[in-house]
């Protein structure tokens, strides 16, 4: 180092005093220096530095997996081996599926009927909305249902029975509306089978089996109802058909290892939301009398 500190003194004073100052010159010296300076500094620092940088440069990144602890517990760091492992299917998952197929066409039914039954512009609306989400839930439904190789329909022997079930939504206050009967525009209107089960369609009866449905007396009472006496029947129906899905989403996650799969979670939720925030408007519109009902 001695000897590169009195040649950047010398240098200088030596090309001004020979008159021999060129930039060009100067910087051609100072890049000769620079190199020279690089090589001595390579060559005299200790072997274990350079050998280590070049270690840790040539050390692959190790992959760090960590396993999230629950509330109030701390992580634990998993080894680079784990692999991910997706939840087994639910038999029960499968169900809830196949049984909302068939409580969804039930309430598209329920909304055709509106355009010839009611002048109703906000009951149209709701209609509108409801027959609109609900065709595209089935459509979703059977593709879920179709990628896992499973039947659209459930099968009669997973039928639940709901000659006992609960009151629903006032079901008891309403003795004049009964029905499920599908007439007019029928099931097979709707692209659904009667009868044919075999390629997973839905029939009339089976329909008649899942929680807060119409049943075929409550049905041909809405069918016959005009006006004012349809839009309560179709609200009161709705409402009661709505809280039958509540019931059904409830039933699927109270069930050990029901409701894993992502598309099922996100699927129940969404339905139980929607359908919450749907009842609370047609219990509104209920609550509002028609100007006949005043008079």
């Amino acid at each position: 180092m001695r000897i590169f500190s009195v040649f950047l003194k010398w240098w200088p004073h030596h090309l001004l005093r020979e008159g021999r100052f060129r930039p060009a010159r100067v910087f051609a010296g100072l890049c000769g220096l620079g190199l020279g300076l690089g090589f001595f500094l390579t060559a005299s620092a200790p072997s274990g530095f350079c050998s280590g940088a070049n270690a840790q440069q040539a050390a692959p990144s190790e992959t760090v997996i960590v396993q999230p602890g629950a509330p109030g517990m701390p992580s634990k760091r998993l080894p680079a081996s784990t692999t991910a492992q997706l939840p087994s299917q639910s038999q029960a998952d499968v169900e809830f599926m196949q049984g909302m197929i068939m409580h969804h066409a039930q309430a598209v039914e329920m909304t055709a009927l509106i355009a010839s039954h009611t002048q109703n512009k906000n009951l149209r609306s709701l209609g509108s909305r409801i027959s609109s989400s609900q065709t595209d839930e089935i459509k979703f439904m059977k593709r879920w249902l179709a990628a896992r190789a499973e039947p659209v329909s459930m099968p009669s022997s997973g039928m639940k029975d709901v000659s006992g079930m609960k009151d629903v939504a006032g079901m008891k206050d309403m003795p004049e509306m009964k029905g499920t009967g599908v007439k007019g525009r029928g099931m097979n209107d709707m692209g659904m089978k009667d009868t044919d089960t075999k390629d997973g369609d839905v029939s009339a009866h089976s329909m008649a089996l899942m929680p807060g449905m119409l049943t075929p007396e409550q049905m041909d009472a809405l069918r016959k109802a005009k006006d004012s006496e349809f839009d309560h029947l179709f609200l009161a129906g709705m409402i009661q058909h709505h809280n039958g899905a509540l019931t059904m989403v409830t039933d699927l996650f109270d069930t050990a290892g029901a409701g894993q799969d992502a598309e099922i979670f996100d699927f129940a939720t969404d339905a139980d939301n929607t359908q919450r925030a749907e009842i609370r408007i047609m219990q509104t519109m209920l609550e509002k009398k028609s100007p006949e009902e005043k008079r």
